[in-house]
Formats: structure tokens, sequence, C-alpha cells
């Protein structure tokens, strides 16, 4: 329940607008996006209170610091004691959270924050104010001591300037005027305590801050969300338990059944690390929800007791090529790097046949960074490598093309495999999590394909996405990190030459990354190499950072598509990483939950979700 993972940049899970003169966000109908009459049939009584609702999961968490944190999972799991600053509705309407409003008059420039008067941390930290905001923004966002997840959010780029102009209110100033401002997810933020920063502020201590237990635990959410946070059993259990002074239940306005959210006594999230064990637990009612994989979606919908809802997401499924100087194990150099290299293994790889056969046709196929049903993706044709129906697709394409991407080096090919200077088949390890068949079923794919169009050996390797996330995904902090061009964190720690990972990987299928189709801007941190989200080690061969400035600026939405559409041109033709597939959310949920919807925005009102008796 909830949509707290919304706007995480990572992880297994989505819209368009058209933009006004004023008025608090944009509105877009559509099958995707939802309309505004998406919601439960009103009722003249509000549902009972009680029981328990269960979910489960594969893996671990691995932090509940939202600060820090970039994981849709875990931004879920937050999301049932914290509620962010706003949300979006069906139709893609502005949900007003912490924020009760987000509103400019002046077409864009400048936006008002009213933060709702209602709203109080645990003891002893009191009322969420304005200054909780503006502090966290000016002191520790926008502070160079730390790299938080919101950095490049509140950075010199993307905001003018914060203010408090009232006890509640807060004016945000954009260094250019952007209509679509909400879409963007930037001012989305958790409410923290000032009195909680300062230490940590005042020392510039942001390992201390990473560490606190009372951010880690979850305690100072005072009635800032639905739940409490009763138990974290790490690796097993997060134990939740109702909290019934949620700031929201006076929001009626925004849905009537929040008068008594939330509506059940418990809220748990189990870790099942086994599909057939979480799908077992779905069909016996042990848990409420689960994910269905796409093989078994037919099965699930034969079954009175399940409602299998198909719905969209924004995540892609990127087959990641480490660029670092710990990636490309098999032989000097890292071909990775070289952009001939990787079309040439965009041409490796048949999506059709992947979405048919593993996604049951239940996916799409992606060729660039933004799924179909936006309308943000482009209407003129880009470069479709991996489509068998054109020239890109094959081992006469790919081959042709990585010959060419050799040629300068000591690679080569004997017959139709690919050997290293030494002699010896190329070969690479491709990671993907475990306990999640269709990743695997997609990495084998992926292996073979490899194999036959490439000539490369592909490992096919499990891991837990925590144990990826600390010793792959993340790098560790070089001892010279200041004298380094740049070091932004754990996901972008310095150049790829310089900083790596704990340990060395080729290939990833772990996470899938957000194309944010509500507005793409939000994606540029994946494209540039200095952003503080680049584990990969991505230098782009294109003015990555200067486009997206201008689309970020774009003074209106004509102009705004025309950017976006050149940036996915160039995203398709440079290859940051195999782009291989869109797959929306195959959500089985007990057939006695109400509320759960087909559409991008399903779980907006999931505080207010109720078992029907």
């Amino acid at each position: 329940m909830g949509i707290g993972g919304a706007a995480a940049l990572a992880g297994c899970s989505g819209g368009g607008s058209e933009a006004t003169e004023t008025g608090t966000a944009t509105e877009t109908d559509g099958d995707a996006l939802g309309t505004e009459t998406d919601t439960p049939t009103p009722r003249s009584d509000l549902p009972e209170v009680g029981g328990t609702y269960t979910s489960v999961i594969s893996s671990p968490i691995e932090t509940l610091n939202g600060i820090y944190n970039t994981e849709n999972t875990a931004a879920g799991a937050i999301a049932q004691t914290l509620l962010t600053t706003y949300g979006f509705k069906p139709g893609t309407r502005y949900l007003g959270q912490a924020w009760e409003s987000l509103e400019t008059d002046d077409g864009g420039k400048v936006w008002v924050a009213s933060v709702r008067d209602n709203m109080k941390f645990s003891d002893p930290y009191g009322e969420v104010t304005a200054e909780d905001f503006v502090y966290q923004v000016q002191e520790l966002q926008q502070a160079e001591w730390t790299a938080t997840s919101d950095s490049d959010s509140w950075g010199s780029d993307t905001v003018e300037s914060i203010q408090q102009t009232g006890e509640y209110e807060i004016q945000i100033e954009l260094p250019e005027a952007n209509l679509l401002y909400p879409e963007t997810y930037d001012p989305i933020l958790y409410p923290v305590p000032k009195g909680l920063l300062e230490p940590y502020v005042n020392e510039e201590d942001a390992e201390g801050l990473k560490q606190d237990e009372e951010l880690n635990n979850l305690s100072f959410t005072g009635n800032l969300g639905p739940y409490k946070l009763e138990e974290w059993n790490r690796g097993n259990e997060l134990r939740f338990t109702r909290n019934d002074e949620f700031f929201m239940r006076e929001a009626t306005d925004e849905f009537e059944l929040f008068e008594k959210a939330p509506y059940f006594d418990t809220y748990r999230l189990r870790v099942v690390e086994e599909q057939s064990s979480r799908l077992g637990a779905l069909e016996t009612g042990d848990t409420d929800y689960a994910a269905i994989p796409p093989n078994r979606v037919s099965k699930f919908r034969d079954l009175d007791s399940v409602n299998v809802e198909i719905i969209p997401q924004p995540y892609n499924v990127p087959l990641v090529y480490n660029m670092r100087a710990n990636g490309w194990n098999t032989g000097p150099g890292n071909l990775f790097r070289k952009r001939k290299f990787r079309r040439a293994l965009g041409c490796a790889v048949d999506k059709k046949r992947l979405v048919k056969g593993v996604y049951r046709g239940l996916a799409e196929p992606e060729y660039t960074w933004q799924p179909r049903w936006s309308k943000w993706y482009p209407e003129e044709p880009v470069a479709e490598f991996g489509n068998p129906d054109g020239d890109l697709y094959g081992k006469e394409a790919t081959q042709s093309r990585i010959k060419e991407a050799i040629a300068d080096t000591d690679y080569a090919y004997q017959g139709d495999t690919l050997v290293n200077p030494e002699g010896d088949q190329v070969s690479l390890n491709l990671f993907h999590s475990a306990g999640q068949n269709t990743e695997k079923a997609t990495a084998e794919f992926v292996a073979q394909e490899f194999s036959k169009n490439a000539g490369i050996d592909v490992r096919v390797e499990a891991i837990q996405g925590a144990q990826f996330a600390n010793k792959y995904w993340q790098q560790e902090i070089p001892d010279n990190a200041d004298s380094l061009e740049w070091s932004n964190g754990n996901y972008n720690a310095g150049p790829r030459t310089k900083a790596t990972s704990q340990n060395g990987w080729d290939m990833s299928l772990v996470y899938g990354l957000n194309t944010y189709p509500l507005n793409p801007t939000t994606g540029s941190v994946f494209f540039i190499k200095d952003s503080f989200y680049n584990p990969y080690g991505y230098y782009p061969s294109w003015n990555a950072k200067e486009l997206f400035n201008q689309a970020s600026t774009a003074s209106s939405e004509e102009e705004l598509k025309s950017t976006l559409a050149e940036i996915f041109t160039k995203i398709a033709e440079d290859q940051p990483m195999g782009m291989l597939a869109f797959t929306p959310d195959q959500s089985g949920y007990s057939s006695d939950i109400v509320g759960p919807a087909e559409n991008f925005f399903n779980g907006w009102n999931g505080d207010a979700w109720y078992r029907e008796e």
C-alpha cells in the first residue's frame, strides 16, 4: 500500500500532464494515468478498523533512513510511518500530504507551499513547521559535506532560493519558470525535525547522520504516517501498529475514507526470499499482497481468492554495464566505455522475443528511456537496437560493430568467438536478484543471446539485493576525495578511473531505474557523469547536461517535448546501458481488499484501503 516509492531512483515499480497557468498540478486523462473517477465507490458509513494487512517482499530492506535511501521498496516501508510532502492522484492531480498545496501564480518561477498545521514529531521535537523543511534544505540538502538522495533536487541548478515566509508557508524560487515543477518530484521531502539534524549539521558529521538511530528506526515520526514502526527484525519482518493520530485523517477533502484511516490494526511486511513461497502465501491467504511473475498471472486470475491488477510503473529493465575501473574483468581495458561496443551489444538481444517469452507479452520492448504510454515519448522514430524487424539485431549486426569497436585493441574474433589478448573467450558475469525467477530468466536469455550473436560467455549469478548494494553498486569514498574532480557520495564517489565499489562486477539486472514519465527531466541524474547517482560510471558522448538544462528551463510544453525528443534520440543512439523492457507490476491482492486500481497511481489512497467483510 502507499506510493512512497514512486519517486525513488531505483526499484521495481510511475504519466504526462497538460500545463495550466496556475494551480497545484496538472491534469491528464488516459488509461495508464487513470482518471479523476478512479476511486473506490463512496459509501455511507466508514469501514470497520481491525485485523492485519500483510505484504511480502523478496529481499531485506537495507535502510529506513529516508535522507539517504534511493530504493523503491524501502521507500514504501518508510511511507508507513512518514509521508512525504505530496503525491499524485489518478489523472496526475496533486495530492497534498505534508504540504497541503504547492502553487504558483507567476507561470512557474515562484512556488508557495502550505504546510499542514496538524502535524507533530515524536517528543521532544514538537510541531512540524515550515522551519523544519527550510532548515533541512539549506543546511543539509544544499550542503557540500554530505550527499543525500535529494541533493540534486535542491542544488543551485534547480533552486534559486528557498525561504520561510510564515509559520506554515514556504516560498521556493526557481532559476527558470517550470510549470511542471511538482511532476519533477524535486520538491518531495520527508519531514525531519530541525532539532534532530542540528548536531550533525554543526559537526558536518555525514556518517553520524547515516547511522542515527532515530532516523533508522523511524522513532521521530509522531503522527506523520498511518502506522508506527513497532519492530524491525532485519532480514525477516517489519511490523507496524496503527497510528490513531494520523494527520491525514483531517484531509477528507482529498479522500473521504481518510477520516478514520488506517483501517488495519497491524501492518506486516515480511521478507520471503523464495518466489514459490511468496506465491504460496498469496494462494493460501497468508499474505494480502505478492508480486506475480508473468508466467503465473493466468493461474492467479482463475482464483476467487485473488485479484490480479496489471499496473503501469516507471521502472525499466536495464542491463547495466560497469564502466568503472573494476568493471570488465575479462581482460585489459573496459570495452563497455566504447560507444561502438555498447551499440553492438544493443544488437545482440532480441527484445521482442524477450518480451514474448519471458514476460508472456505483458511487457513492451524498451528502445529509449521512456515508456510508450508517456506523453513525452518521441513522435519521430528512434534507433531500435534489438528489434528483430529491422537491421539492428542479429549476429552480423552485432559482430560487425564489435569488430569496429575493437579495431584499436588486442581483442579479436576466432571464428564466432570473441577472445581477449590472451586468446581466452571473453567471459563476463551478470548479477540478478536472488529469489526473482523472472530476473533470472531474463539474465539467462541475455546470456544465450550474447553467446549466439556476440560470441561472449556470460556467467549468470544470483545475489541478495542488500549485498549487491553495499559491496558492488555503491563505491567506497576515496581517501583523497577532496582532490578529485568530483565526489558526490557512495553512488558517484568520483571519476570512474578513481572510485570503485568494494568488489568488481561486469553487468547487472538487479535494479530497475526510474524513467520519470510525469516529467523525464528528473532522470538527468542517470546520464550526467558528475551527478550524485552514477554507480556504473557512464560518460555520455552527447551534451547531456546542456540538453537536460534546456529541458528543465523550457518555457512551453511544446519546447519541452521537442527537447525531450532530442534527449531520447541521443540516449537510444548512445546505448548507456542495455535498455531491455518496460514491465508493468503484476500485483496479486486478496480479493477482500478494497482499494487497488489498475493505473499508474495505484496506492495513492492506500492508507485508506480496507478489508471487506
